[in-house]
């Protein structure tokens, strides 16, 4: 898996940028691509986002700059269930936005060395926010 930051429009700049579609750079194809993110720029660009994908077939992954038209042709084509998309804070799975049920304090511990008891084991905790789809997928991200 390769990811590609600057992605398919590398070197082009403004407006020129927002007229490019989002493409594959290997297999030159966008019918594989699964849409990750969509966040503002900083500072904030009119029609223009930052967005993350990948293609499937080739599992290429990309982040960059791109006009919104471009990320709405592919995110108006494809609706894929099994794909959670971050965009601008909010989670969105199976079309369908995810609301928080609540939170939890997660442990997570591992032991110093294979050779003592687990009293010398190194304790994090984190708490975690809980999100549920209305397909009744759900998922745990970090607060």
């Amino acid at each position: 898996m390769s990811i590609h930051p600057e992605g398919p429009n590398n070197g082009v700049r403004g407006k020129q940028a927002e007229d490019h579609p989002l493409i594959c750079t290997k297999c030159g194809s966008d019918r594989h691509l699964a849409l990750h993110s969509i966040a503002a720029l900083t500072p904030p660009a009119s029609g223009s986002v930052e967005v993350g994908y990948s293609c499937r077939t080739c599992r290429n992954h990309y982040l960059h700059r791109a006009g919104v038209v471009a990320v709405a042709a592919v995110l108006n084509r494809f609706r894929s269930p099994e794909d959670v998309l971050a965009l601008g804070g909010h989670y969105i799975h199976c079309g369908q936005p995810m609301q928080k049920t609540g939170s939890e304090l997660r442990r997570l511990y591992a032991p110093a060395t294979t050779d003592a008891d687990l009293v010398d084991a190194l304790d994090v905790y984190l708490t975690t926010q809980v999100l549920h789809c209305p397909c009744g997928f759900q998922m745990e991200l970090p607060e």
